[in-house]
């Protein structure tokens, strides 16, 4: 590495003096720019990237509007040296031959063969160098779009020569977007790279608590240190972080040690062991070092021994614990900031305190979204349970495979209906319709036959939601289909660079909000409502008023097996549509239910959010493993219901087991 440092720096040298060389010889009466160029003739036709970029600066800083010309034909290979003067132009291929252009004049100054000229070739590294020296040109190029490439390109390999075009081209912005992104970059660099540590700080304060991760990541490096040591007293001059005492847990006195051998301050350790294996080699008429054998049973003779021998120039490298610590008391140890400058080091430390206080608020913000959304979805799952199970008292096993056929009648109107909008318009009522009839079908065929039975109702629809889940497969496979969201849906709300919120689960937390308004619509004010409530509070009373439980049964029955059909689309919209769907919901949907209150639907609400916000909670305690949070929660129920065994809305009646 040396070697080639020292080549870089003789070759660097040596080109210098070459290009001074031809300076002196450089023709008269040329051009500016082409003055430039001749100059540095040799290190251009040398095109080395550790040395062309005095070059480039020497372009990019002559303030000559012809340079951005040259800076660009060069990068794209367009630029030709003429060989019988040695001159520099813009070539353009036509008709076999050339047409050279002076970067100068712009006029057009003849034809030549590709014979008679030299192409520059700048490799890929000169062509980085090229286009961070055009950025400064294109900060101020009349078209918007070249201007927020160069503000991009300026983010990404921000350095301080860019500083000062940056604020020479802020004036002149007119569009505002621009200008804002301009104005923001201006700041961040300052922070970073402007001279005046006062401007620095200033700078900093005013960012406030910004939650930008460009500002945190120019902050970052301001407050960032290295670990160093140093004979005697920590060295004057220096930003210092803290100081460190060895033997702690901030520095283990291993570690410690190893500093002062990396430093060349000490010799790398031995061990008691490597201390007791060189006293054995040395043993000598019965002594070691001139202390007798017998007297080696302590650790103070064992390294008395050891020291005799070092004097003496046989062994090396074995300090005894009480030297060790003399030697690390003679020496501190400390962090020290790579920043110099300890107001701009104050100042970027207590912006990230800011920072990080507003950044947990706004985790936890984000975190209840994610909860409340979780909590949107349960709900959406369940309240078609909430009505088969706590009202009817049907436990079935299948409501999980309703919101699967619910997912896959979305798919197929889909492959029937153009446009994803309308093919969701469409898909809602269609999965009610299809899963409705399915409801239907199963309680007269089989549920009607099976009430006050619930162990056979069990096990009846468990293997209903068996066969349809085999159906499912014969039908569509094994592959996951896609149910596509509209494009309006695509993306998330973005409240800042920690808060966000997909489209489709807020689209979600909305339909089940409707759900829920239209429950208790159903519930509250139609025929259907009052006489469900009627055959639940007591069918034999119901009955002798002439409510037909057997078709409010029927028709129960199937809105709930509707309703979850329509929580099938919306849950296919961002999870995958297979046949084994509904298994991963009919978990939560039961305990939903019976967590919030059997047959209350304030109670199923009231569930989904307590299930939503525990479950998202121990994720955010244990985020590498959802398989651990899912079973910490059902823990957490099921001790839950040892002390609420009715939910946390009660309901009296035949499904709270009256």
């Amino acid at each position: 590495m040396k070697i080639r440092v020292l080549a870089a720096l003789v070759l660097g040298l040596a080109c210098g003096s070459v290009a001074a060389q031809t300076a002196r010889t450089a023709p008269d009466g040329l051009e500016p720019v082409q003055t430039i160029l001749q100059e540095n003739r040799l290190l251009i036709e040398q095109g080395s990237r550790t040395t062309i970029g005095p070059v480039i600066d020497a372009l990019a800083n002559s303030g000559l509007p012809q340079a951005q010309a040259v800076l660009q034909a060069w990068q794209a290979k367009d630029m030709w040296q003429r060989k019988s003067d040695g001159l520099f132009f813009a070539g353009q291929k036509a008709d076999g031959s050339y047409t050279l252009t002076d970067f100068d004049s712009g006029e057009t100054v003849g034809r030549a063969d590709k014979n008679a000229l030299d192409q520059i070739k700048p490799n890929s590294g000169i062509r980085a160098l090229i286009g961070a020296a055009l950025v400064q040109f294109q900060l101020s190029d009349p078209d918007p779009a070249l201007r927020a490439d160069a503000v991009a390109t300026m983010a990404r390999r921000a350095d301080a020569s860019m500083l000062a075009p940056l604020r020479a081209s802020i004036p002149g912005e007119t569009d505002p977007a621009l200008l804002a992104q301009k104005k923001r970059l201006e700041a961040l660099l300052t922070m970073a790279f402007d001279p005046d540590d006062a401007a620095r700080v200033a700078a900093i304060d005013a960012a406030g608590s910004d939650l930008g991760l460009d500002l945190r990541a120019t902050l970052n490096p301001l407050v960032a240190t290295r670990r160093a040591v140093s004979a005697g007293a920590v060295p004057e001059g220096l930003n210092i972080a803290r100081q460190l005492t060895p033997g702690t847990d901030a520095l283990p006195r291993a570690e410690a040690w190893a500093m002062l051998v990396q430093a060349g301050l000490a010799a790398p350790l031995k061990t008691p062991h490597d201390r007791n294996a060189a006293l054995e080699q040395h043993i000598e008429k019965g002594k070691v070092g001139g202390v007798p054998l017998v007297q080696l049973n302590s650790e103070a003779k064992r390294d008395q021994a050891y020291a005799n021998l070092a004097a003496a120039g046989l062994v090396t490298g074995y300090v005894p614990a009480e030297e060790q610590a003399r030697t690390l008391e003679s020496h501190s140890f400390y962090d020290e900031y790579l920043e110099p400058s300890a107001p701009v080091t104050e100042a970027a430390q207590a912006a990230l305190t800011r920072i990080a206080l507003k950044v947990g608020a706004n985790q936890a913000l984000d975190l209840g979204l994610d909860a409340l959304s979780l909590a949107s979805i349960y709900f959406l799952a369940a309240i078609g349970l909430a009505i088969t199970f706590g009202v009817m008292g049907v436990i079935n096993m299948a409501h999980g495979e309703f919101i699967m056929m619910g997912a896959y009648t979305g798919y197929v109107v889909q492959q029937v209906v153009p446009g994803h909008t309308l093919s969701i318009i469409v898909a809602i009522p269609a999965a009610f319709a299809v899963t409705f009839m399915a409801g239907v079908a199963l309680e007269r065929l089989i549920i009607r036959h099976l009430y006050q039975r619930p162990l056979e109702s069990l096990l009846a629809t468990f293997g209903v939601s068996i066969v349809l889940q085999q159906l499912a497969k014969n039908i569509f496979g094994t592959q996951a289909r896609p149910l596509t969201a509209p494009a309006w849906l695509d993306g998330a709300w973005v409240v800042n660079d920690v808060v966000s919120i997909s489209f489709i689960r807020i689209a979600i937390f909305v339909l089940a909000l409707l759900f829920l308004a239209l429950f208790l619509f159903i519930m509250k004010r139609t025929r259907l409502g009052l006489e469900t409530r009627a055959v639940t509070q007591n069918p034999r009373m119901a009955a002798s008023m002439g409510i037909n439980p057997a078709r409010v049964n029927m028709l129960t029955f199937g809105l709930g097996s509707g309703i979850a059909g329509i929580a099938g689309v919306a849950i296919g919209l961002f999870a995958k549509v297979t046949s084994e769907m509904g298994g991963g919901y009919i978990v939560q949907s039961f305990m939903t239910v019976v967590v919030g209150g059997v047959g209350n639907i304030w109670g199923t609400l009231a569930g989904a959010v307590m299930i939503g916000f525990t479950q998202k909670g121990i994720e955010w305690f244990n985020p590498s493993n959802t398989l651990a949070a899912q079973t910490y929660m059902i823990v957490f129920i099921i001790i839950f219901i040892q002390f609420k065994p009715r939910g946390i809305i009660a309901l009296k009646g035949r499904a709270a087991g009256d």
